[in-house]
């Protein structure tokens, strides 16, 4: 342990603040390399144009603190900057135990909802360490360090304040594995998609009103997942497989959609998807996106018909968290390091097994069992849930274009 570190030890913290221009940093140790002082820690933000910059330094050797003091707010006034130095001892205080992220979304943030998240952080019994905006577009997304509780009974107390204060809150644990995280899986119907695959075939068979209706008795529960799959496919028996091009050329993607999975591909993610549809819309995402994995259930189609069937292994909500668990194997990665996107009951297991589960503008019975929900319409929003900030792919574009 160094002198600096010792908590009686005297230490000088050395505040600087004005307009925001280059040399400020390197200008002021400069100043302070005269006086052999060993830096112990440092922090630096510019908001709007305005520096401040802390520097906490051990105490200069005897009979020279003052010339240190007047040299350093003669340097500051010369950049027309301000100067506070203050004595005391020692380091910051230890964090306390439970580290924590806490992403938060709004358009707009307010003071308000801002004021009452921090509130209920101190309720919990969680230090802000740091705050640090991550993006101002499409959304205002703001990043708190949070230390002294840990992570599942702080996610559970601002997970019921989110929806009242009109903002989306994420809570994950701090350290190496939040930037780790190496495959994210979605949900295709209503997630990565803005349509639901069945209706679209539904529609070409013109039985809209009827597949409508085996949905809506799976909703109340009268038919599970499977038996409704074959209820509804068995509707499209005698379509012609030349309606599958059409459905492909009809789908529209998710806003954000295609910046997300450029994004994390260029930062090293496998990107998959599952779904409850069809392979033969699946593939083709797969294909025009790039993605790694893609598994969904397969239409039976012979003779150049479809048999109203489907073949091989069913996708439903129990197979998609197996997918998501054999996707992570095959691409050997951890699965407290995976992420899971989804919007509908059947997409739960997965949001449960993943280490991160984000329900996307989904019902409330999944919003309120996942661990984080995202209600803004913008996929790439997920984006800030990993740490990921607007600079960063802007900045990943910028550098893919040139």
């Amino acid at each position: 342990m160094t002198a600096a570190q010792t908590p009686e030890v005297p230490t000088l913290l050395v505040k600087i603040f004005g307009k925001d221009r280059p040399g400020i940093t390197a200008g002021l140790f400069d100043t302070l390399a005269a006086y052999s002082v060993d830096v112990v820690d440092i922090e630096q933000v510019v908001t709007r144009g305005r520096l401040v910059l802390c520097a906490l330094v051990s105490q200069p050797p005897a009979g020279i603190e003052g010339d240190l003091r007047a040299t350093v707010h003669s340097w500051a006034e010369s950049m027309k900057m301000q100067a506070e130095i203050i004595s005391g001892h020692g380091d910051n205080r230890p964090r306390g135990l439970g580290r924590s992220l806490v992403t938060v979304l709004g358009h707009p943030l307010t003071a308000e909802s801002t004021a009452a998240i921090a509130a209920r952080i101190a309720k919990a019994g969680g230090n802000i360490d740091r705050i640090f905006r991550l993006a101002k577009y499409p959304v205002t997304a703001v990043e708190f360090a949070v230390s002294g509780v840990e992570t599942e009974p702080l996610r559970t107390a601002l997970a019921s304040d989110a929806g009242a204060l009109g903002v989306d809150i994420a809570v994950v644990s701090a350290g190496l594995h939040r930037r780790a995280q190496r495959l994210v899986v979605m949900d295709v119907d209503s997630t990565l998609i803005q349509d639901e695959v069945i209706e679209l075939f539904a529609a070409h068979a013109g039985c809209e009103d009827k597949v409508a209706e085996v949905t809506a008795a799976a909703m109340r529960g009268e038919l599970d997942f499977e038996q409704s799959l074959h209820a509804r496919v068995a509707l499209l028996a005698g379509l012609d497989a030349s309606v599958v091009e059409k459905v492909r050329n009809e789908i529209r993607l998710t806003p954000g959609a295609r910046t997300l999975i450029r994004t994390l591909k260029r930062l090293g993610y496998q990107v998959g998807v599952v779904s409850g549809g069809f392979t033969q819309v699946t593939d083709d995402l797969k294909e025009r996106l790039g993605l790694d994995f893609a598994q969904a259930n397969t239409l039976e189609i012979i003779d150049g018909k479809l048999t109203g069937r489907v073949t091989g292994e069913i996708v439903d909500r129990a197979g998609k968290a197996r997918l998501l668990r054999r996707f992570a194997a095959e691409a050997g990665v951890p699965l407290v390091q995976t992420v899971a996107i989804g919007d509908g009951a059947n997409d739960l297991d997965m949001l449960n097994a993943a280490g991160l589960g984000v329900a996307f503008n989904a019902k409330p019975v999944v919003r309120e069992a996942a661990h984080t929900a995202v209600n803004f319409p913008f996929l790439d929003t997920v984006l800030y849930l990993l740490g990921i900030t607007r600079e960063e792919v802007e900045a990943a574009d910028t550098h893919d274009e040139s």
